[in-house]
This record gives structure tokens, sequence and C-alpha cells, in this order.
């Protein structure tokens, strides 16, 4: 016998929305979050990239941040102080930004066990190109050996997400040099083109994505 949470009809509604300015996309996410609440909407998953950018979370130190305020301003890096978990990341052209906007109460009310899904559809949709990642047991994120491929990090108001994950997949590297990567100092970065060494179709890259996430989140549709 179904339960009335696994019976529930639940549509995933997607958006790619290109290359956006983070505060842009912040106030979006914001716009959908107050639908969600109003439950005028379904559950949102945005795929994006953003121009050269910081943030730091509410657990972040600037003290993770290398570049001066003049290197800031010579590469036209912008800075944000955001309200996800986590410390200091790196968005960027070339790289994969997902936000999830969706109601936890119509899946699982568990952060933890949220976390972990968005990192297994990470996982899974780099092993269709063959890339093998893992967890980390002390670290969110999805890694390669010791070097970081995907961020994590996330809001949960009123069990509505907010924010998600940034996975490398063309990335310019050597924009991490300007950080301490989530303030870990023992480990590295790397990028889907640096494990395959090549380049790879983020339009391709985003339907798998996409796909994954309806897949293992359990949604029983998409709408585009």
């Amino acid at each position: 016998m179904q339960t009335e949470k696994q019976s529930i009809y639940r549509i995933l509604k997607y958006q790619d929305i290109g290359i956006i300015d983070y505060q842009e996309a912040w106030d979006l996410q914001h716009k959908i979050f107050n639908q969600k609440i109003a439950e005028k909407i379904e559950d949102t998953l945005l795929l994006l990239e953003h121009p050269h950018t910081y943030t730091i979370g509410k657990g972040g130190s600037i003290s993770n941040l290398v570049f001066s305020e003049e290197e800031l301003k010579k590469r036209k890096i912008s800075l944000y102080n955001i309200d996800r978990g986590g410390d200091i990341t790196y968005h960027g052209p070339g790289q994969i930004v997902g936000y999830p906007i969706i109601d936890l109460k119509n899946w699982e009310q568990d952060t933890h066990k949220y976390l972990r899904t968005l990192e297994e559809v990470v996982i899974a949709s780099l092993k269709e190109f063959g890339i093998v990642a893992h967890r980390d047991k002390e670290h969110t994120g999805v890694w390669i050996d010791d070097n970081k491929i995907c961020a994590i990090g996330i809001k949960v108001s009123r069990w509505i997400t907010m924010h998600g994950f940034a996975l490398n997949v063309n990335t310019d590297m050597a924009l991490f040099n300007g950080i301490i990567p989530c303030g870990i100092t023992d480990k590295g970065v790397t990028s889907m083109e640096i494990e395959l060494g090549k380049k790879i179709e983020l339009s391709e890259m985003k339907k798998i994505i996409k796909n994954k996430f309806a897949e293992i989140f359990g949604y029983d549709f998409v709408e585009e």
C-alpha cells in the first residue's frame, strides 16, 4: 500500500537560463521560493552559468579570499556574502550551477539526505562520461581522488530549498587560485575538461543532470 507521500504526482519545472549575473539569479531564487511558499509554482530546477564570482557562505571566512580588492577589480570578479551554508567558492563561465527550489515536505524532510542525494545526482551524471567520482566522509561535495569537482552549499527554510551545486565542466581553474576553496587547505580542485582532456558540450551535460535529478528525486514529469 502506497503512503500519501508516495502517491503524490510530482512535477519538476526546469529552466536552462544560460549566463546570468549572480544577483539576478539570487533574486530569481527568492522569487521562486516565495511562489513555493504560496503554492503557486511547481518544484523548480534552474541550471545556469555565472560571470566570474566568489561567494562566501554564512559559515565562511573572508580570510579564505586570497585576491586583494584591487585584483578582484582588475579581473572583474564579483564578491557576495550569501545565506547558504559552507565557505567560499568560485562561479564562472564553463561551470554548471544548479539551483533546486523544491519542497522537501513532498520528498523527505531530511536535510542530510537531501545533500547526499544532490551528490548522487552529480556522481551519476559524471558516470555517463566515464568519470568515477565519490563522496568524502569529511567534506560535502563530489570528489575525484583528493580533488573536488563539484561544490555544494544549500539553504533550507520551511523545508524549501535554495542554492545548490556548482559542477566544474570547462571551468577556468586558475580563478580558484584567488581563494582557498571551501576553506580546505589540503585538497585540490578539478574539472571534467581536466579529467577527460577535452571540452564538454554544456547543453549535453545540462540535459543529463536534469534527467538524473528527476530520476533520483522521483519526479513523474519534467516541464520545460
